[in-house]
């Protein structure tokens, strides 16, 4: 019998090995920001998710950018799909192998349409190295309360084998509202900084071997075995 998961991401992600329910922790809400940044020319277009993606593409052409890069083997496909030229995409899919490709970028200008939560670690990062970094604040994620209470109820009836988390927001709004009873359920997550903060709630998950999906249901059939 397939083992039943739950992913609590928006993808509409299928795999034969699993019975997958999808359950989104988070809704997006557009954002607005100064449409002026625009007029400026770019090195580097950055997208680090599906979401960025798509909230920024009616953008596209009005912009003034050399090349894209892109993290994520979903965000990559993405914007095939849409006929977007993607320059580079490291092969782990992380925002560190990016900055491993991202050396020698003194007085480039680089920008990030992101959510408006995400970790500044890249921003961060590219701007010590030299780079003239614009942060988009393009979309913020909000509950989706009714889902976080299907999960809820899901876990407590022990209708489900395990869990698997994919954003840090994801988990916080999770754990912030549900009330969970039911000890023996799994959670499985991708990246070490999903994993750290699914540990601040006392979570010991394993994690994914590279940043994909394929590769979380590998680790949950992995540790059933």
């Amino acid at each position: 019998m397939k083992p039943v998961i739950v992913m609590t991401q928006t993808s509409n992600y299928t795999n034969d090995k699993v019975d997958i329910i999808h359950l989104p922790m988070i809704k997006i809400e557009p954002m607005l920001f100064d449409y002026s940044i625009l007029d400026s020319h770019f090195d580097w277009l950055i997208f680090s998710s599906k979401n960025a993606v798509a909230y920024f593409y009616k953008y596209l052409q009005s912009l003034q950018v050399d090349k894209i890069a892109v993290i994520g083997e979903k965000t990559k496909a993405y914007c095939e799909r849409l006929g977007i030229q993607v320059d580079y995409c490291p092969d782990d899919y992380s925002q560190e192998g990016l900055l491993h490709h991202f050396q020698n970028i003194n007085n480039l200008n680089i920008i990030i349409p992101s959510s408006a939560q995400a970790r500044p670690h890249l921003h961060n990062a590219l701007n010590q190295r030299g780079a003239h970094v614009i942060k988009i604040d393009l979309y913020r994620p909000v509950p989706f309360t009714d889902n976080i209470y299907k999960l809820q109820q899901l876990i407590n009836d022990e209708q489900i084998d395990a869990v698997t988390f994919a954003s840090s927001s994801a988990i916080r709004y999770f754990f912030s509202e549900a009330k969970i009873n039911n000890s023996k359920i799994n959670y499985y997550v991708i990246g070490q900084q999903t994993f750290k903060t699914i540990e601040q709630f006392g979570i010991n998950a394993p994690i994914a071997d590279i940043q994909t999906l394929d590769a979380l249901v590998d680790k949950v059939l992995e540790s059933r075995e």
